[in-house]
């Protein structure tokens, strides 16, 4: 990749060509033809990220598709580009050379493309291609993120975000993208109060969007408003509420786009906020499916795959406690008072765990076994958290055999260390069964 030679065959096409290193994301070259395009000097790219140079952002992009790639195979497409606006057939693969993996592109330009230059059929092109590209992302979040980039670049905006409600009647900032130099706002912006956006909703209820084209014109009308859009460095903004079955569950907007083009996105964005409406509901039903596949439904805590899935990610140089439970007298409760008792002790036991190792990884693993996995915890913490949840489950009437294990590594197998525990917590369940059987 240093040899000059190679790139002055590709100095002088007509296609555009760059060359990025996958793995620091550097461009490494840009032909004259990608330098015009994109509006960078030559050599001025060198050292720079690729989504900085590419998509002028400061982050990777969402729609990246570099894990898509492969050696010696082509992969290709038809794509509008949003950053340069233009249409592009693209051809990419991976080549690697002395231990390093490059990301080649060679695109044809189609020609112009996008809403800034027509209306009417070029906005549902744009429509669809957003729509194509987000579905195409593995995962209802990462569509999320791949269309707020796209509509973003898109409408040469600053910010596009999207705001829901949450379960204390608050709104936050879910899903921010920014443009290059644009300061995120989306840690600033949860729990903002109803009355805050209540003057939109008055707008929302009505079907309408709520524009500003110069945001001084509310600093009378809307003081605190003003006072939460000032310090963001908001001219101006377009925002589109969220509705789901009749019912308003949040809103997207957009910072600082063009002016003379506020009035063509008002009309695309009431057709963007069905689908981003029905991709929060795919979003939810994954995350609904995720907690059964990995919660305990009983107890709320993790089961036996989220632990699997926790060791197997567990770094071995950081120190490990291991605290093993039995809830002991769970098939008499079952017995003489019924299984939703039984239940009831299991869920108190739960809770008495949580109080006294919330802050770690707790899962309940069998029937009535139960597994704390405390990492970067000292010895002497832990001992002392384990005397705390005795006294604990004392009070609330439970019995529970524990095992404690610590080790200052987690470089033993730790399936032995769980073992190891699981001995420990039985040799004081057969001396409590035994101490019962005496009485």
């Amino acid at each position: 990749m240093n040899s000059a030679r190679i790139w002055e065959f590709y100095q002088e096409l007509n296609e555009i060509v760059y060359t990025v290193d996958m793995d620091s994301h550097q461009m490494v070259y840009m032909n004259r033809k990608a330098c015009e395009a994109y509006g960078v000097k030559e050599d001025e790219y060198k050292g720079k990220k690729c989504y900085e140079v590419l998509a002028g952002s400061l982050t990777p992009c969402a729609r990246c598709g570099n894990s898509k790639l492969m050696p010696g195979h082509f992969q290709e497409e038809v794509i509008y580009n949003p950053v340069i606006k233009r249409k592009l057939a693209v051809k990419e693969t991976v080549i690697e050379e002395e231990g390093k993996r490059y990301r080649f592109d060679i695109s044809v330009d189609l020609g112009a493309a996008g809403w800034q230059e027509r209306t009417g059929e070029d906005n549902e092109a744009m429509i669809n291609e957003g729509l194509r590209i987000s579905l195409m992302a593995p995962t209802p979040e990462k569509s999320m993120n791949v269309l707020l980039e796209y509509l973003g670049q898109s409408l040469t905006s600053e910010r596009i975000y999207l705001f829901e409600e949450m379960e204390d009647g608050t709104y936050s900032n879910t899903y921010e993208w920014c443009a290059k130099g644009v300061e995120p706002q989306k840690d600033n912006l949860q729990g903002v109060p109803f009355q805050v956006v209540n003057v939109w909703y008055q707008r929302f209820q009505q079907g309408k969007n709520v524009m500003i084209r110069n945001l001084e014109d509310i600093r009378e009308s809307d003081p605190e408003l003003y006072e939460y859009l000032e310090p963001q460095n908001i001219q101006s903004l377009l925002v589109s509420p969220l509705v789901s079955d009749k019912k308003i569950i949040g809103f997207y907007g957009v910072d600082n786009p063009p002016e003379k083009y506020l009035n063509h996105i008002t009309s695309m964005f009431q057709i963007w906020g069905h689908f981003i409406v029905s991709l929060l509901r795919r979003r939810n039903l994954v995350r609904r499916l995720e907690e059964m596949c990995f919660q305990d439904q009983l107890t709320g805590l993790g089961n036996r795959h989220a632990m699997n899935e926790y060791i197997s990610a567990l770094d071995p140089g950081k120190s490990i406690g291991i605290v093993y439970g039995d809830v002991m007298g769970l098939k008499k409760e079952n017995d003489t008072k019924g299984h939703q008792m039984g239940d009831l002790l299991l869920i108190h036991a739960g809770q008495c765990l949580g109080r006294q190792f919330g802050d770690y990884a707790l899962f309940r693993i069998g029937g009535d076994e139960f597994l704390a996995l405390c990492v970067q915890i000292g010895e002497e913490e832990l001992e002392e958290r384990v005397k705390n949840l005795r006294a604990d489950m004392q009070s609330n009437g439970i019995a529970m055999a524990i095992g404690c294990v610590w080790r200052s590594n987690g470089k033993e197998d730790i399936d032995q260390l769980i073992k190891e525990a699981d001995d420990r917590m039985y040799e004081e369940k057969r001396t409590w069964y035994s101490l019962v059987r005496q009485r």
